[in-house]
């Protein structure tokens, strides 16, 4: 009983290892990347509201995603979607509709 009880933390453990990983390592690619600074807020609101709502993004707009690029682009969604508030998201769904965009 003992060593499922160690099992069980191990397997939690590594887990939660591996989510703090995946963020570091978005985090360090913005970073290296100057992913937040390559677009201004109200472009980076439309693009958001685009991707995790339903509405239609102006060309001008699409010209700053194209700026941004897509490892910054794509970074950033997976960021977001770390994000506890987004968790009942769905994440196929979510990227497709950032693909989309």
């Amino acid at each position: 009983m003992a060593s499922l009880n160690v099992y069980s933390v191990l397997v939690v453990l590594f887990l939660t290892c591996g989510t703090v990983m995946a963020m570091k390592e978005n985090d360090q690619i913005i970073k290296k990347n100057n992913c937040e600074t390559k677009m201004g807020l109200p472009y980076v609101l439309e693009a958001f509201t685009s991707i995790f709502n339903t509405r239609i993004i102006s060309n001008k707009c699409c010209g700053e995603l194209v700026v941004l690029g897509k490892v910054c682009h794509s970074t950033l969604v997976k960021r977001t979607l770390e994000n506890p508030l987004f968790k009942d998201l769905n994440p196929a769904t979510i990227i497709a509709k950032s693909i989309q965009t």
